[in-house]
């Protein structure tokens, strides 16, 4: 965790958290283990640095003095915006749903539970299906190649 932005206190904190959850699974009977143990508590320490991560992400403040984008950057980020809101809007709506719901930071647990699927790895692979096809849509778009200098 160190080498991903992360400080001695995060691993001691995400640890705690990773037994907490560990510990919850255990006295609600929602432990299934596939794995040994020790990857599976792995795992929840790395979902629980990712989604501590992508909290710290959206609660990124702007600072007064820093400078602005250069309008050539900022036009540029508003193309990227068109381009994937409209590959977003020709989504399905289970790929909408489920890239929705993890962009607010929900858990694939969570993710799992709200769409009825059989467990978190079925939510982890949707997410995938829906990210490679939100891509692919976005590759479609002409402005995608314009913006990247790509030639079809």
């Amino acid at each position: 965790m160190t080498k991903n932005s992360g400080t001695a206190d995060d691993v001691s904190d995400v640890f705690q958290d990773s037994i907490i959850v560990l510990y919850r699974q255990i006295c609600e009977d929602k432990l299934e283990l596939t794995t040994d143990l020790k990857g599976y508590f792995y795992s929840i320490a790395r979902n629980t640095w990712n989604n501590s991560l992508r909290k710290k992400k959206k609660t990124l403040e702007l600072h007064p003095e820093m400078p602005d984008d250069s309008p050539s950057e900022e036009a540029a980020d508003m193309v990227f915006e068109r381009i994937v809101s409209r590959a977003f809007e020709k989504l399905s709506h289970d790929h909408k749903k489920v890239l929705t719901l993890f962009s607010e930071g929900l858990s694939y647990e969570t993710i799992a539970v709200k769409l009825k699927l059989k467990n978190e790895t079925y939510a982890r692979r949707k997410k995938y299906l829906a990210k490679e096809a939100l891509l692919e849509m976005m590759k479609e778009d002409p402005e995608y190649h314009d913006l990247f200098n790509f030639r079809r």
